[in-house]
């Protein structure tokens, strides 16, 4: 799968309608994806609320992050996207991406499952998800 594909699966499956043709279009424009991605900082609502399963206080850390997602599925490989540069676009180890991204304060959506598994965190503490779309 190319990464534009696993981006629109993802897009398709966690972010909410009025706002999904706003990021497609944004994420496959160079000059407009960074703003686009701004937005994974503060607009949690832009996540749809029933796909959005709160990660409890004592569970908000990467190992535990990377247990929870490993026992719903997630193979050892992800897709970040990220408003981080350096991550954004990257394929890599589940556990690698998430002691990165945990707690730093970026906007990022890890897709482990294109369309049916991932993480998101925004720049706001404690605003940490598993995302998890059902079947059908």
């Amino acid at each position: 799968m190319t990464p534009d594909e696993i981006e629109k699966r993802t897009i398709k499956a966690f972010v909410v309608s009025i706002r999904q043709e706003r990021y497609l279009q944004g994420l496959t424009n160079p000059k407009r994806r960074a703003k686009v991605l701004t937005r994974l900082h503060h607009h949690v609502d832009d996540i749809d609320a029933r796909v959005r399963q709160a990660i409890p206080p004592g569970k908000q850390f990467a190992p535990e992050i990377e247990t929870i997602l490993r026992s719903s599925g997630a193979p050892p490989r992800c897709y970040v996207l990220s408003t981080s540069s350096k991550l954004d676009r990257c394929e890599m180890q589940l556990s690698d991406a998430l002691d990165a991204i945990v707690g730093l304060g970026m906007g990022t959506i890890i897709s482990c499952i294109p369309g049916k598994l991932g993480y998101y965190e925004s720049e706001e503490p404690g605003f940490r998800f598993i995302l998890k779309r059902e079947a059908g």
